[in-house]
């Protein structure tokens, strides 16, 4: 149990030495928290998505590669086909292409062309031939300059069509991209494919393409002489969207380049125009024996997943309820806290009035019995003895009335000087007069004003200016100093004071106990005119005799 309490102790110390950074300490945490959450969910979301983005691009990468290596296959066929036959009959080519084409899975090309090789001494011979074989009379062109070996012009192209037409007697090897990739299918006596051109096909319009040339050679005794070359045509678009019918690009954006990707090398796309890039792989494929590169990207908004919203809704909403519950806790303390602030003050003031009333009875005890002691000294008859003690006693009372109605706080000078002579003040013979400014007094200190006061009342009704009625007693009061009061009693107009006298009561009361409790000498001077007494009277701070010093009500002084 006090390790708990002083764990419940600790932590509340925390609460209430930090209010407000703790309550923001909690929603930084947990906003944090909820970030690194959010955080992971997208990279794992991103790294799945670039699983499945890179499963895509080696499926389409697939698809464009079996697509290649059909025509390839369809190449090395008619290849070996042509190899055999002395000429290439038109009528033979036609129905090996069309038998070819049987298969379905052979869309995206142009067709299947042949392209003879033609050395610069038969080129007359080659276009008597090509304007009475082909379907429309058509020449070699553009005319050989004689810095090439041999011209290889389009002979025939399958399916005729009006497009295909329009590459009869181009001769292929006259130009750069074309030649360099017939000289590798050569070289290498595989199906070659060239880099980035624009079909003759495509009437002067900008749709790249390409073609892959498989070499036909002829046996003689000198070995294998190169005859010419059969190869396809491929628009890069339809080549692309006839290897997506077989791998769907999904929602993914495709582009296929020739080479490293730049704007000049993109040969084919598929974008998807909803937004940025936000992710990309890229793939190589090989497209007979030509290197190119796939790149498939998504595309989109920059916003967070759905699993992340939640995360991120989820999150703040635990934040704020924590930091309102630690605000609630953080008032619940501060209140808890200022109750027992409370109560030890009242503890203290119980423990301190304790204290101050067993010192003030103390001093109202022994000022009884001194008074009894004087009295009873002084007296002749026990009724003489009573009635002096009744009076005295009540002087007590009535300054102790003052003293309880101010919370035996300071107590009001000229409200102890007006209880003790109130029985002398009413009628239409006011024989009292009372003068001074407002001052406060202690409460000892008033106690023991009044007792003087009392005394002196009592004796002037007796023998001296209250006894007759031309008498009068003038109390004026006037502060000497900051701390120190002065009080004058003044009596007039009654019987003269006798000189020679016994010492009474009275006397000894205000000479010794009144005078002992103020700590200063009492002035008592029997004048035959009237007895004048001059008391001096400490003016104390209020945090010298105060029970409650905070107070709001009460003037200091």
């Amino acid at each position: 149990m006090q390790q708990l309490g002083a764990k419940r102790s600790r932590t509340r110390r925390w609460l209430l030495r930090w209010p407000r950074a703790l309550p923001l300490a909690i929603f930084s945490l947990i906003s944090l928290i909820t970030l690194v959450s959010i955080y992971a969910i997208e990279l794992g979301q991103a790294q799945r998505d670039m699983t499945q983005l890179s499963a895509r691009a080696t499926a389409i990468t697939a698809a464009l590669e079996r697509r290649a290596n059909a025509s390839s296959a369809y190449l090395r066929a008619g290849a070996a086909l042509l190899a055999t036959m002395e000429d290439v009959p038109a009528d033979d080519f036609r129905r090996f292409v069309s038998e070819l084409r049987l298969d379905a899975d052979y869309r995206g090309a142009e067709g299947i062309g042949w392209a003879p090789v033609v050395r610069p001494d038969e080129v007359a011979e080659y276009n008597a031939f090509a304007a009475r074989t082909g379907p429309v009379p058509f020449t070699l062109y553009p005319q050989p300059r004689g810095d090439a070996p041999f011209s290889a012009p389009v002979t025939y192209l399958q399916p005729d069509t009006e497009r295909n037409r329009r590459a009869l007697g181009f001769d292929m090897y006259s130009e750069p991209v074309r030649r360099a990739a017939m000289d590798e299918a050569w070289r290498t006596s595989r199906p070659t494919a060239s880099e980035k051109i624009v079909l003759l096909q495509e009437g002067g319009e900008e749709a790249p393409g390409f073609l892959i040339y498989m070499p036909v050679f002829a046996s003689s005794p000198e070995g294998r002489v190169l005859r010419g070359f059969i190869y396809s045509p491929f628009n890069a678009d339809a080549f692309l969207q006839n290897a997506l019918e077989l791998e769907d690009a999904g929602a993914f954006g495709v582009r296929l380049y020739d080479g490293n990707p730049g704007e000049a090398t993109l040969l084919a796309s598929t974008l998807l125009d909803d937004g940025p890039v936000l992710r990309e792989v890229r793939h190589t494929v090989t497209i007979a024996n030509n290197p190119s590169v796939l790149v498939l990207s998504a595309r989109g908004q920059t916003a967070l997943t759905g699993l992340s919203m939640v995360t991120l809704l989820f999150g703040l909403l635990v934040a704020m309820l924590l930091m309102l519950l630690l605000r609630m806790l953080i008032q619940q303390a501060q209140e808890d806290e200022a109750s027992l602030q409370r109560f030890e003050e009242q503890a203290s003031i119980r423990n301190t009035l304790t204290r101050e009333l067993n010192h003030r009875v103390k001093n109202t005890l022994a000022n009884v019995l001194s008074i009894i002691a004087l009295t009873r000294r002084r007296a002749t008859s026990l009724e003489e003895f009573a009635t002096g003690l009744d009076g005295r006693i009540r002087a007590l009372s009535a300054t102790h009335d003052l003293l309880t109605q101010s919370d035996w706080g300071a107590t009001p000078l000229g409200a102890v000087v007006r209880a003790e002579l109130l029985p002398y003040t009413f009628g239409e013979d006011q024989k009292v007069e009372m003068a001074g400014p407002e001052l406060d007094l202690a409460p000892n200190d008033a106690l023991s004003l009044g007792l003087a006061v009392h005394e002196l009342a009592t004796n002037a009704a007796k023998y001296g200016a209250l006894s007759t009625p031309e008498g009068k007693v003038t109390v004026t009061w006037r502060a000497l100093a900051d701390n120190l009061v002065q009080v004058e009693w003044c009596e007039r107009g009654g019987p003269p004071v006798p000189q020679e006298r016994g010492r009474g009561f009275g006397t000894d009361l205000i000479e010794r106990i009144v005078a002992h409790e103020l700590r200063h000498p009492v002035e008592l001077d029997f004048d035959p005119a009237g007895v004048r007494c001059v008391l001096r009277i400490p003016v104390r701070q209020r945090g010298e005799f105060a029970i409650r010093a905070g107070k709001a009500n009460t003037p200091q002084s």
